[in-house]
């Protein structure tokens, strides 16, 4: 008897790289808390418990490199900087809605 084997076709290189970015610790809970709201780096500490400042601020930098964090300084006194979601960030909203309905 013959069995019929399924080929799997291999995992695209775009959902790879966005696989490997956020695989990394943290950085989901990030985006879930720019979903929700947080723009100020205390929101983000205050929405992603645990997570240490070092850690959160080079989550962020990973974040706006990868084009789905945008960094705006606010010229006030003192300066402050807000982080807001691009639209290739926002577009990140179903896939952790998913999640949080598979959860």
């Amino acid at each position: 008897m013959s069995r019929v084997s399924r080929r799997c076709d291999p995992v695209p290189r775009e959902v790879r790289q966005t696989a490997d970015l956020l695989e990394r610790r943290w950085q989901l809970s990030i985006i879930y808390a720019a979903l929700a709201g947080a723009l100020r780096f205390n929101e983000f500490a205050d929405a992603v418990a645990g997570i240490s400042p070092r850690m959160l601020s080079e989550r962020l930098r990973d974040l706006e490199a990868a084009g789905l964090v945008k960094r705006k300084v606010i010229p006030s006194s003192p300066p402050t900087v807000e982080y807001r979601l691009t639209e290739r960030g926002r577009r990140l909203g179903p896939i952790i809605e998913a999640m949080r309905a598979v959860g």
